[in-house]
């Protein structure tokens, strides 16, 4: 299935898009993950804004 899903973004308009991965402190002290499927125009817009 992933074959699938990577073959689709490959193709026509999925090359415009990007995963982006960051870490978040929780409240507790750890460490989180927040990821998202974003266009690569908006990479640094989405950065910013995920706390």
């Amino acid at each position: 299935m992933a074959k699938k899903t990577v073959a689709t973004f490959k193709a026509g308009k999925g090359k415009d898009f990007v995963k982006v991965v960051k870490t978040v402190k929780t409240p507790k002290g750890g460490v989180s993950f927040k990821s998202e499927i974003v266009h690569k125009d908006h990479v640094k817009d989405w950065l910013a804004a995920a706390k």
